[in-house]
């Protein structure tokens, strides 16, 4: 088995920079989700906290998945995928 090669500082400034961006459009769905009110923006707002709290517990092992002796573009490239698929998701859902 091969491992895949570890992405440069640069690559990871743009997929992060693709993410923030993403995560900018999720935040300005999310609000004008909550500023209209009722049962569907109280169920956002619970959904929203609950996957935040859950995103931060898996962080750390999902980074040290790769092991103690990863580089830090390694461990970078970790995170930034740890949160791409929920980022995502949210997007595609909320866009609906």
């Amino acid at each position: 088995m091969t491992k895949t090669p570890t992405k440069t500082w640069p690559e990871l400034a743009i997929e992060g920079w693709v993410l923030g961006a993403e995560m900018s459009a999720v935040i300005w769905l999310r609000s004008l989700r909550m500023m209209t009110g009722g049962r569907l923006a109280e169920h956002e707002a619970e959904r929203m906290v609950s996957e935040k709290i859950t995103a931060a517990m898996t962080l750390f092992p999902a980074i040290l998945a790769g092991g103690m002796n990863q580089s830090a573009e390694e461990a970078t490239g970790r995170a930034i995928a740890h949160y791409r698929g929920p980022v995502r998701a949210n997007r595609k859902r909320l866009s609906r």
